[in-house]
């Protein structure tokens, strides 16, 4: 049985029920990422992966994983 994905607004969207932000929702093994304004397409990652993405933009690199 799937599990039901229970989605979360950005907080830099403004809180408001507009379609122009990024919502996220976790399950047990994957995070996944989607944009409101199109719901049925969404990237699944790992939670590490998404770590490792979020330091190297935070850092300011221009590379992921020395690529």
């Amino acid at each position: 049985m799937a599990t039901r994905l229970v989605w979360q607004k950005s907080s830099f969207s403004g809180g408001g029920e507009g379609n122009d932000c990024v919502e996220l929702a976790a399950s047990s093994t994957a995070v996944h990422l989607r944009e409101s304004d199109t719901p049925a397409t969404h990237l699944t990652t790992t939670p590490t992966a998404l770590a490792h993405l979020l330091a190297g933009i935070r850092s300011g690199g221009g590379t992921i994983n020395g690529a």
